[in-house]
């Protein structure tokens, strides 16, 4: 009887999940890099264990290319990892770079205590936040939502972010911070920071 119960209580906990992230596609398998590139500067940066893509070395960016078509308002879904001390970041209307630090689009932060302040949920240098609820070498789930002009981020459902780009915003000399459309990418900082990304799944609300 106690077995029948918990399979029924896992059966409706499954249902729930499948209900709450209707209408979202799966943009990693768990298992391989299809659909996805990394730079080339320090492509061995990147690995996939546990079905989580793993960040330990130089920076280096992975960017997802499998679709084929841009997005613009959506609702992008990644359970995130970090070791102590670890910076990273889930790009948003960016394109593939080969190197250097990505110049379109932004930066949603991941950090729960590396040395820069700027902490997990932040726009990066846009909308900082001080403060995260997210915990290190615990999952949370980075929740990104853009429609229009407006930007929400949560950490496990808390919002921690709310942006809306003012009028006339002007593209960046070096970086352009405006929104517009493009594709995602994760980055691997630092040899030091050892991110865990996976369970990456979107739903497009044009």
């Amino acid at each position: 009887m106690k077995n029948i119960l918990a399979a029924a209580i896992v059966c409706a906990c499954l249902q729930a999940v499948a209900q709450t992230e209707d209408g979202f596609t799966n943009l990693f398998d768990g298992k391989t890099f299809n659909g996805w590139q990394t730079a080339t500067e320090h492509s061995n940066t990147w690995s996939i264990a546990d079905g989580a893509f793993v960040t330990h070395g130089e920076r280096c960016h992975l960017y997802y290319v499998g679709d084929g078509k841009a997005f613009k308002n959506f609702e992008l879904k990644v359970d995130v990892m970090a070791e102590p001390h670890a910076n990273g970041g889930i790009y948003f209307h960016t394109k593939y770079q080969a190197v250097g630090w990505p110049t379109n689009g932004f930066e949603s932060q991941v950090n729960v205590s590396h040395g820069d302040w700027k902490r997990t949920g932040s726009l990066y240098d846009v909308a900082n936040l001080g403060n995260t609820p997210a915990k290190d070498n615990e999952w949370w789930t980075q929740d990104i939502i853009v429609k229009d002009k407006n930007v929400t981020c949560k950490i496990n459902d808390i919002t921690v972010l709310e942006y809306t780009e003012p009028p006339g915003v002007q593209p960046g000399k070096v970086f352009t911070r405006k929104l517009a459309e493009g594709t995602f990418a994760l980055q691997a900082h630092d040899p030091k920071s050892i991110v865990r990304y996976k369970n990456i799944r979107v739903k497009r609300l044009d």
